[in-house]
């Protein structure tokens, strides 16, 4: 989504608009120390974007229906994998979660997963997913689509708010392992439900330095109209429903549907080509000897470029290793 009120006009107003959609499943523990692997929702099984690849082999815990919705079926293998792997820790947990129409566990057989699902109506104010969590993942997704958008406009691209599903779900996955552990125990602590927030000044003013990042973003880009920041993170059709108890009748029709779509979903990034072992050391060469060491924040740059540069040495020579034996002559 573009954050420019002109634009996001003219789409509702009959445009063509990308109709990719992707839902996102998050579950973390009270103090933050456990985020569970996201469960990500997409409308067809190998877009386009997946190269014919699985979203397993891609390194996502991805399933799919025509609609990209939380469907009874999807959750309730969600939740069995979670109890699996809660008794593989030998844990037990309590789950919170809505009142929503998919979040059906009954027949379940749950050993280490304690299900307790909150009153209608009441999600906004004791749900803590909803009391900062996700705000905080989307502010995170939304500075890597706008450091992206800038990028693309200073290379003149045509499209500078165009993104594959891949990409956005990497960028998904990147978002949701930068929320910090006091983060998601401050969210926890706000609904009331445990005690109250003890750094709460510490982790605002962490959320308010991403909001500044993206209010000079948003100032950045070519844009008529801006979207406030609050109207980016927030935008109308994301409070949609995305929840749904599907019956039998209903999943062989989203079955058919989605045969149809798959590998038809969404566009491929027009991706520059393979770079070489050789051109990305040059590449990291460069940045490096821009940056001033007297800078504590290059100073930070300057430890994170080496640490990629050993990354890449250290996975080419192991290359050259393995091309050298199997390429022995017996």
């Amino acid at each position: 989504m573009a954050p420019d009120r002109t634009i996001a006009r003219r789409q509702i107003e009959g445009s063509k608009k990308d109709k990719t959609r992707l839902t996102f499943v998050f579950a973390a523990n009270a103090d933050g120390s456990h985020k569970m692997e996201p469960l990500i929702i997409g409308h067809a099984q190998r877009p386009r974007a997946f190269n014919r690849k699985s979203g397993e082999q891609l390194g996502f815990y991805y399933r799919s229906n025509a609609k990209a919705w939380m469907t009874g079926l999807i959750f309730r293998e969600w939740l069995q994998k979670m109890d699996q792997q809660m008794q593989d820790a030998n844990r037990k947990v309590l789950l919170l979660l809505d009142n929503a129409p998919s979040h059906v566990v009954r027949d379940l057989p749950l050993t280490n997963v304690q299900v307790f699902l909150f009153p209608a109506n009441t999600t906004s104010k004791i749900q803590p997913m909803d009391a900062g969590i996700i705000a905080a993942f989307k502010r995170r997704y939304r500075r890597f689509q706008l450091q992206d958008a800038i990028d693309r406009d200073e290379q003149q691209k045509a499209d500078i708010y165009k993104v594959d599903q891949l990409i956005a779900m990497k960028w998904a996955k990147a978002a949701w392992n930068d929320i910090s552990s006091k983060t998601i125990a401050n969210c926890f602590k706000h609904t009331g439900l445990f005690e109250r927030e003890t750094q709460k000044n510490e982790v605002g003013l962490e959320e308010q330095d991403i909001e500044n990042e993206l209010e000079d973003a948003i100032n950045q880009l070519p844009i008529s109209r801006p979207m406030s920041v609050h109207e980016l993170i927030n935008p109308e059709e994301e409070q949609q429903v995305a929840h749904e108890e599907i019956s039998d009748e209903d999943l062989i029709k989203l079955s058919s549907s989605q045969d149809q779509e798959e590998e038809e979903d969404g566009e491929v990034m027009d991706e520059n080509p393979p770079m070489s072992t050789k051109e990305k050391l040059n590449v990291l060469h460069s940045c490096i000897s821009f940056l001033d060491l007297s800078n504590p924040n290059h100073v930070i740059a300057h430890k994170v470029l080496r640490n990629i540069q050993f990354e890449i040495r250290t996975i080419e020579k192991k290359q050259t290793t393995l091309d050298r034996y199997f390429c022995k002559e017996y």
